[in-house]
């Protein structure tokens, strides 16, 4: 019986590592351009999906951040270079200006800095 239990308690420590730790696949999503604006959504839901988005750079740009999540650790969105720190609670959607005049990348998290993400303007 007691080996039954470590090798469960192996088999959970190891899922807990590659849960934290591991490699996982990252998509980025893109922006769409219409009127020379461009925009993008990121779905707020157990995380950032998709938690890279890529946007053209001396176009002006908004991300919207589609808020399904009631999680208290995602009710928040703070991009620490930009000085913004948004409650996603106040609306279904809420939209960020992102500045565009040159090619950087801003990295966004949750209010408890759990969750990350970036804007890529290239």
């Amino acid at each position: 019986m007691r080996i039954i239990v470590v090798i469960i308690a192996i088999i959970l420590i190891a899922f807990i590592l590659w849960w934290f730790f591991g490699k996982h696949s990252e998509t980025a999503g893109q922006s769409t351009v219409v009127n020379n604006e461009q925009t993008a959504t990121i779905v707020v839901n157990g995380g950032y999906s998709p938690s890279t988005v890529v946007l053209k750079k001396g176009v002006p740009a908004q991300v919207n951040f589609d808020m399904r999540d009631s999680t208290a650790c995602l009710s928040h969105v703070v991009f620490e270079q930009l000085g913004i720190n948004k409650d996603l609670t106040k609306q279904k959607i809420t939209t960020i200006s992102i500045p565009t005049d040159k090619a950087q990348t801003f990295n966004f998290a949750c209010g408890m800095d759990m969750f990350h993400g970036k804007v890529v303007v290239k």
